[in-house]
């Protein structure tokens, strides 16, 4: 049995050597991104040193900002592990972008579950609503913007700030690549100069050759627990885009008239340096073991999306079982898998932020990092499984025969 699905895997490595080409020149116009990044912002072993207290005059941290400008091409960048996770980040931007009385219109649908409390989709005496800030959205169309409503709602309404989600969160739809981004960008800006586009790019970052400040986003936000922390940074977010919004956003994060110039390190520049050193490759591995499993479990009958050859937007692949013991027994596979915690047997459960249960393998060594192999999904219809992460595609390629053969023995 162990061999006859080891060879099955084989079978479909050998079909996706033309798609792991197309990943690799990505991977390589990254890596040199990067690489000339570090040596013209002149990252030194002194820039490793971190502050503590209030943090002033953190070398460091200023070079690790100095290095995300110039890989994002953005005017100014914000790189903290004061933000707990992209969607405090998220968060942070939003109230520091927005004022009572302005319009925050999402035009990639509802974006991900954990932001419901934030807007106020879901009441929380925290949220954007109850700061009187309003919220539209505008729902995609065949994977697409919609774009006479969103014309007809920029013309009808003086928006402050549009958010697009680039990957899919727990929805169907498919991710949103940077060719419709720049498109959907240059429509709203004939339309509207002065609105703010924001961009979520979680679960995207070198996944292409282009980055969203590129094609004329203003700013843009992630995680370094994901594609960019390169499975070593231990935690925190960025934010990059035009230097006037970043001020805003910082002196949200920490306080008015200090902005950046505070905030201390506390010995992570390190990590942060050397993930991001290594995250086009860490990437290129997320991206491959993707591609395996897509391939393999199309092959086994499954709907995934997206197919092993069409293009990536990000490293997240899904797998749709259309019944929740399928969903469990695979997510179940993917925690035996893993480096951490493999004895542990994964249960849906009621999550924080999410309004169904969420059963989710992780065993990471990171709590939450999603960047290493990771598995999730909400028990509803139609119990998707998505998967996402690898720090290398080996152990991302030994995951997926072990998860196969658990899948054989529970003949599903």
């Amino acid at each position: 049995m162990d061999e006859d699905v080891k060879t099955f895997v084989d079978e479909c490595e050998k079909d996706s050597i033309s798609e792991f080409k197309r990943v690799d020149d990505i991977c390589e116009a990254n890596s040199r991104k990067v690489l000339e990044a570090f040596h013209k912002a002149n990252i030194s072993e002194a820039c490793f040193g971190g502050t503590t207290g209030y943090g002033y005059n953190d070398l460091g941290r200023e070079k690790i900002e100095e290095v995300y400008k110039e890989i994002f091409k953005s005017e100014d960048s914000l790189v903290r592990t004061q933000f707990i996770s992209g969607t405090h980040a998220l968060t942070v931007t939003l109230f520091g972008l927005l004022r009572p009385g302005d319009i925050l219109l999402s035009i990639s649908g509802k974006p991900y579950d954990t932001l419901d409390e934030v807007i106020g989709i879901v009441d929380n005496s925290s949220s954007l609503k109850s700061f009187g800030i309003k919220y539209s959205e505008i729902d995609l169309i065949d994977d697409d913007f919609d774009y006479a409503s969103i014309g007809d709602y920029l013309k009808g309404n003086k928006v402050k700030v549009i958010e697009i989600q680039r990957s899919k969160g727990y929805s169907t739809r498919k991710s949103i690549s940077i060719e419709k981004l720049e498109k959907i960008i240059s429509y709203i800006k004939e339309i509207d100069q002065e609105v703010i586009i924001m961009i979520d790019n979680c679960y995207c970052e070198f996944v292409s050759y282009k980055e969203p400040i590129e094609i004329g986003a203003d700013i843009v936000v992630g995680s370094l627990i994901k594609n960019l922390g390169g499975g070593i940074a231990s935690n925190g977010a960025y934010v990059v885009g035009r230097k006037d919004l970043i001020k805003l956003v910082s002196e949200r994060l920490t306080v008015p008239g200090e902005g950046k110039e505070v905030g201390p390190t506390l010995g992570v520049n390190k990590s942060i340096l050397q993930g991001l050193f290594m995250a086009p490759s860490v990437v290129n591995a997320s991206l491959k073991t993707a591609i395996l499993t897509s391939r393999a479990m199309e092959k086994l009958g499954y709907m995934v999306e997206p197919k092993y050859n069409d293009e990536r937007v990000d490293i997240v692949q899904n797998i749709i079982f259309n019944n929740e013991n399928n969903l469990v027994t695979f997510t179940r596979g993917i925690q035996a898998s893993s480096p951490i915690d493999s004895n542990a047997l994964v249960e849906p459960w009621d999550m924080p932020g999410y309004s169904d249960k969420v059963v989710m393998a992780s065993g990471s060594f990171t709590q939450g990092s999603s960047i290493e192999l990771s598995c999730d999904g909400p028990i509803r219809p139609p119990y998707i499984a998505y998967m996402q992460g690898s720090l290398t595609y080996h152990y991302g390629k030994l995951a997926l025969i072990n998860t196969l053969k658990k899948l054989k023995k529970d003949k599903i």
